[in-house]
């Protein structure tokens, strides 16, 4: 019987963390992790047609591929992976520490979106490629329950992992706190919620902003709920649903620009 989905990137991520290194795999992300020279490059695994497409990039990052039969790709990867004939291992990248991603320059005032338990690695590489759109200066998440860094996540971020700081801290309820120390008005996304993201913002667009997002379901833990400086919801048209936390964290960022 075929594994679920969910069950094999689950088991990915776990050997990930055992291993330390990450395989990324598919042009686009294999591409743009060859082109940042902050990531650290371990073993390319490529086929002909996809050197051919990868071959600036490759002679950009100095790494001598290793050539496979499209019929046996040699990478480890989890079968059904779409690697499209390339497959990079690399280690995952170090961001630093909250304050420096908090504290640094931009333009516009500064924006952040918090990850409470959000473990599937396609949404959160969706939401890195929001954050990058408009503009955030990370996205933070616990340790553990989240998403690590892995081929999956690369693949649906479609490059911004590459770009996009992604920092995952011990506490996430600490990380709130800290930023509150530094002037950031942290606002948790809750449905029920009775104002806005607009109307909390209302006169203090210049204010630095962390957002929370939860898993879909359970939503925000009741931690999470007692730190943060408020709670809010999207403005929506009727009570018929709720988004996905990927399109819920592009709408409130949006919401939420300085």
């Amino acid at each position: 019987m075929k594994k679920p989905r969910w069950v094999i990137e689950k088991e990915q991520a776990r050997r990930v963390e055992a291993a330390g290194t990450v395989w990324l795999f598919g042009l686009h992300a294999v591409r743009d992790a060859l082109e940042n020279p902050r990531r650290e490059k371990l073993r390319l695994v490529v086929t002909r047609n996809a050197a051919d497409k990868l071959s600036e990039a490759i002679t950009m990052s100095g790494i001598e591929p290793e050539m496979a039969d499209p019929r046996k790709f040699t990478a480890p990867l989890d079968p059904g992976s779409v690697h499209q004939g390339a497959a990079l291992e690399v280690k995952p990248l170090d961001w630093g520490k909250l304050a420096d991603l908090a504290l640094r320059d931009g333009p516009g005032a500064p924006r952040l979106v918090l990850l409470d338990r959000v473990t599937d690695p396609h949404n959160v590489g969706a939401i890195l490629r929001s954050a990058e759109v408009f503009g955030a200066r990370a996205v933070i998440a616990p340790r553990h329950h989240s998403a690590p860094e892995t081929g999956a996540l690369a693949k649906s971020a479609s490059g911004a992992l590459e770009r996009q700081p992604y920092l995952r801290v011990r506490n996430l309820a600490d990380a709130i706190t800290e930023l509150q120390g530094m002037g950031y008005l942290v606002l948790g996304l809750a449905g029920e919620a009775d104002e806005t993201v607009e109307t909390a913002l209302e006169g203090r667009r210049d204010r630095p902003v962390a957002l929370v997002l939860g898993a879909e379901g359970p939503g925000l833990r009741p931690r999470t709920r007692e730190t943060v400086d408020a709670l809010v919801r999207i403005d929506a048209a009727g009570g018929f649903g709720s988004l996905n936390v990927s399109n819920a964290a592009a709408v409130a960022l949006y919401a939420a620009r300085g």
